[in-house]
């Protein structure tokens, strides 16, 4: 996938679906920065040449991408970035992403595996107030607004 920004990895073990996997790794590079508002996605060729999944697999996550605004197919061109999720202090460079960065490594260093890291960040998080429920499935977001 030269050229491309993200590079999806497939975890066949978790019990998550393939396009999820791919729905969720999208939405996380466009919160992170590191997809901006034009990049273009891998073709789905690519992604299965990269990952071993069906075709259909990855023209359903792109299908769910485009249907929540994320992104658009450009008939011959691809799928392209339509929309951010980045938020201030996501970035790269920015203090609170270092210190982040710093107090995972230390909590490695102490032993701590990445559950027992998402456990106690889901914990602090929890602790701070009330917290947007994680979709099942990525078409759920839709489907709550249009019946609100």
């Amino acid at each position: 996938m030269e050229g491309d920004v993200v590079e999806y990895r497939i975890d066949r073990r978790s019990g998550i679906p393939a396009y999820v996997q791919i729905v969720r790794q999208t939405e996380q590079a466009l919160r992170m920065g590191v997809l901006r508002v034009g990049d273009k996605l891998p073709t789905a060729k690519e992604v299965v040449a990269a990952t071993a999944i069906n075709p259909n697999t990855v023209f359903r996550a792109y299908r769910d991408l485009e249907q929540a605004g994320l992104v658009r197919s450009r008939r011959g061109l691809g799928t392209f970035v339509t929309r951010s999720l980045a938020r201030p202090g996501a970035e790269d460079d920015s203090p609170l992403r270092t210190d982040l960065t710093e107090w995972v490594a230390r909590a490695r260093a102490a032993g701590l595996e990445r559950d027992d890291v998402l456990a106690l960040v889901t914990a602090a998080l929890d602790a701070h107030g009330p917290h947007e429920r994680h979709e099942q499935n990525p078409g759920d977001r839709e489907r709550r607004q249009e019946d609100a």
